[in-house]
């Protein structure tokens, strides 16, 4: 039997240095997917409240059109008792 080669010193240290990235990289993705959880959270704690501001936001739009519509109209009721006078 031959005796168990030994791997050389530069693969070896190469090797090392290949899986010491590979340990930094698994790491700051760690970091970053529970960065990114807490950020998933804190969304979702804020979306029943952004919820209801836009709900707000909706209503306020609806009322300023209604009320853009009641404006134009009497306008244009003014405007036809103004022809009225010119005409008269």
């Amino acid at each position: 039997m031959s005796p168990a080669r030994e791997p050389e010193p530069d693969a070896l240290t190469t090797l090392e240095l290949r899986i010491h990235k590979a340990v930094q990289l698994v790491a700051q993705l760690r970091r970053e997917k529970e960065a990114a959880e807490r950020e998933k959270e804190a969304a979702r704690e804020d979306l029943p409240e952004l919820r209801a501001r836009v709900r707000a936001l909706e209503e306020e739009l609806q009322g300023l059109r209604s009320e853009r519509e009641l404006v134009r109209t009497r306008i244009e009721k003014l405007l036809g008792q103004i022809d009225a006078l010119g005409t008269g």
